[in-house]
């Protein structure tokens, strides 16, 4: 089976150090994006997004987002710089005097793979803004979105996801904020191809190392699902959440010590990526 990797990454944009809302910086829209060399860029809200042509391996990914990642730099107006974090506050006034449709959260509604409901939209009232890190998997090829074969292996994939990528993340992503309004376990979004895991945030677009480090994991969670080892079922269907949603530092110690999964194996790895 191949299994392709995009993206469609989010950040934020200073100008002379100061936070700025990305709003008419650069062409392209969530209807229309602007299509470069290996991907296509676009303004979301106040943040700028970008994706990637889908990759068949560690190198490509990798390459496709510092390819993509540098175009959207050169598109920006002088002094304008990418700033690659998961949360982002701006000055109420300054909001105030953007236009409605810059201001809005949410787009398309997300849901919840643990319960297969829509998960609750973000309350717009916050000078608060998030960017994401989503990764898209592909397996297939026009499947249809309600087909429930597709839906419960789009489910039980990002479940595992949740074990692999979503569960560390909590130690490499020490940013709470954006956690308050988006990002819980278990979030995703069926597609065609395959699946849209929308749990993490930029953070991993900040090192080789970490961008890496989302690539094999991904392939992990796939591999050993294949295999067999399905976590949410093997753990008694421990529920991430309690560790995801919160941030919950001492619920992870809990875990790590009472469920020895050999994902655990490698926890010293995410450790030493957060010191890179």
């Amino acid at each position: 089976m191949e299994i392709l990797l995009g993206c469609d990454p989010e950040v934020f944009v200073r100008n002379s150090g100061v936070p700025v809302s990305a709003h008419k910086l650069i062409p392209g829209t969530k209807v229309a994006p602007y299509k470069v060399k290996d991907g296509a860029v676009q303004v979301d809200g106040h943040a700028l997004e970008f994706n990637i042509h889908p990759a068949d391996s560690e190198a490509s990914f990798l390459y496709n987002i510092q390819q993509v990642m540098q175009r959207l730099q050169d598109m920006l107006p002088p002094n304008h710089g990418i700033d690659i974090v998961p949360s982002m506050r701006f000055d109420w006034e300054y909001l105030k005097s953007l236009p409605a449709e810059a201001n809005e959260l949410g787009c398309d509604p997300d849901y919840n793979a643990y319960t297969g409901e829509i998960n609750p939209r973000p309350d717009g009232a916050t000078n608060l803004r998030t960017a994401a890190g989503h990764i898209h998997i592909g397996w297939t090829k026009d499947a249809e979105k309600d087909d429930p074969a597709h839906v419960e292996k789009c489910r039980t994939l990002v479940r595992q996801l949740d074990f692999f990528l979503g569960i560390p993340s909590v130690i490499l992503d020490q940013d709470k904020e954006r956690r308050t309004l988006y990002g819980c376990a278990g979030a995703y979004r069926i597609k065609p191809y395959g699946v849209e895991y929308r749990v993490l945030s930029n953070f991993w677009l900040k090192s080789p190392a970490l961008t890496r480090w989302v690539y094999n994991q991904t392939h992990l969670a796939i591999r050993r699902l294949l295999e067999g080892e399905d976590c949410y079922r093997g753990t008694n269907e421990y529920y991430p959440g309690k560790i995801i949603n919160t941030s919950d530092l001492s619920e992870l110690k809990r875990f790590r010590e009472t469920y020895e999964a050999s994902i655990w194996g490698m926890i010293d790895t995410f450790e030493h990526l957060v010191e890179e």
